[in-house]
């Protein structure tokens, strides 16, 4: 009988996980810092207005800031290009962030610990976001943004035509409630004024009319305010530190314990797409120059044409809210539109390899966004509040983008310093640091 030569099985070697660490600049993908850069200067247009003038001049500049002129052409410019856009873009960039995280986590065979840092990583953002809301400025957009991160998670594993399609949903429903809600106030306001003259009338007023009178007149303060409720809103930050320290409390307070805290729906819109956006690998830019030539050209061509016509009626109509609270209800479909198109464009230009000093510059601003924020809402407080210049609606709106201007000179300057030197930004390497539970070094 043959003998059978037995060999022992070789057991393949099995790859050792590598622990969680901090991406590395070889890692980095260039053209998202610099799309989170853009927008986060981009965010500046509209926080100078939310810290600088009352918050019904946002919509209706002849609230504050002024309707005429250079003013009017800033507001013209503002909503169309910017409005909601930045946000939008910044809300893109964290979803695609967070699912870029958690993939490499995946990639070095830690698929427990990659979880355990997402997660560490969102609470310390959303502790860092309540510090920012109570201490430093309660326009803050962390803390939701933390909020949101703890529900992201389970929708990376969903396919990009799932998110994209979700996406959607939420766009159609966010408008269909403007439109609602536009409804909602003008029979507010009808019954308000019917109890108004029942009053006059000596009539007792029902139950609905004394209900509509109350919340007419806390929505009038934010729509169309006296120059009564504009004092009030002024004296909130006119005082001492610790005097806006209380008066902001109270607000942040509110909208924290909001149904769905600072604009939510709009902010998970573009995570959504973010993920889906990194899973067809559209963010590094190494999609061919035709295909965002063509999503830019699209996108715009719906985008424009949409904020332009509302911007223009909102003007004719007088920045009435009674109509502009219709004229406005194409904001999440145009927002959008225009919101993939600016991120097309600047991948247009990062993949054409275009304005290399600037993009080089953005990506240092996007590379240190976290520091920058905080930065730009320091200077909001020392300019605009009482404890420091108490410029607050006393500048007109064009005047207030020449603040914005001298923050991107600082942050373009001041970020590609401290890069050259630092790994981090000093607040990016805070939250590395409490993130990884581990001292991260800081010089490169």
């Amino acid at each position: 009988m043959e003998e059978i030569a037995l060999t022992p099985k070789l057991e393949t070697a099995q790859p050792q996980p590598v622990h969680a660490a901090p991406v590395s600049s070889a890692e980095r993908i260039s053209s998202i810092d610099v799309v989170r850069g853009f927008a986060l200067l981009g965010i500046a247009l509209m926080n100078i207005l939310f810290s600088g003038l009352p918050l019904a001049a946002q919509f209706n500049p002849n609230v504050a800031g002024g309707a005429h002129g250079p003013n009017l052409a800033a507001f013209f410019l503002q909503y169309i290009l910017f409005d909601g856009k930045m946000r939008g873009l910044f809300s893109l960039m964290f979803g695609a962030g967070s699912f870029y995280l958690i993939q490499r986590g995946l990639t070095r065979g830690n698929s427990v610990e990659a979880v355990e840092v997402y997660y560490r990583r969102t609470l310390w953002l959303m502790l860092f976001g309540a510090i920012h809301a109570y201490l430093i400025w309660h326009g803050d957009i962390l803390y939701p943004y933390a909020l949101l991160g703890l529900v992201l998670f389970p929708l990376h594993s969903l396919k990009p035509k799932t998110l994209l399609i979700t996406a959607a949903i939420f766009v159609i429903a966010m408008t269909g409630k403007d439109i609602g809600q536009g409804f909602h106030l003008q029979k507010i306001h009808k019954t308000a004024i019917e109890a108004e003259q029942a009053v006059k009338q000596g009539k007792t007023l029902t139950d609905d009319q004394k209900s509509a009178q109350k919340e007419w007149d806390n929505i009038r303060k934010y729509i169309s305010p006296t120059p009564e409720d504009l004092k009030k809103e002024a004296d909130v930050y006119s005082g001492s530190f610790f005097h806006l320290l209380e008066k902001r409390a109270g607000i942040v307070s509110e909208w924290h314990s909001g149904p769905f805290y600072m604009s939510g729906w709009d902010m998970l819109t573009m995570m959504l797409v973010g993920i889906a956006f990194a899973k067809l690998a559209i963010l590094d830019a190494s999609r061919p120059t035709q295909f965002y030539s063509k999503l830019m050209l699209l996108c715009y061509a719906i985008g424009l044409p949409m904020g332009t016509a509302s911007a223009w009626l909102a003007y004719s109509q007088n920045f009435e809210a009674l109509q502009t609270v219709f004229t406005f209800s194409t904001y999440q479909a145009a927002r959008v539109a225009m919101t993939i198109g600016h991120l097309s464009l600047l991948l247009l230009i990062c993949k054409s390899d275009w304005m290399p000093a600037l993009r080089a510059r953005l990506a240092a601003v996007g590379q240190t966004a976290f520091s920058n924020y905080i930065l730009h809402s320091l200077i909001y407080g020392f300019l605009f509040y009482g404890y420091g210049f108490n410029l607050y609606n006393k500048l007109e709106r064009h005047q207030l983008y020449y603040v914005v201007a001298a923050m991107w000179i600082v942050s373009l300057i001041i970020s590609p310093i401290w890069l050259r030197k630092y790994r981090f930004g000093p607040l990016e390497w805070c939250w590395r640091s409490l993130t990884y539970w581990q001292r991260q070094p800081m010089a490169n």
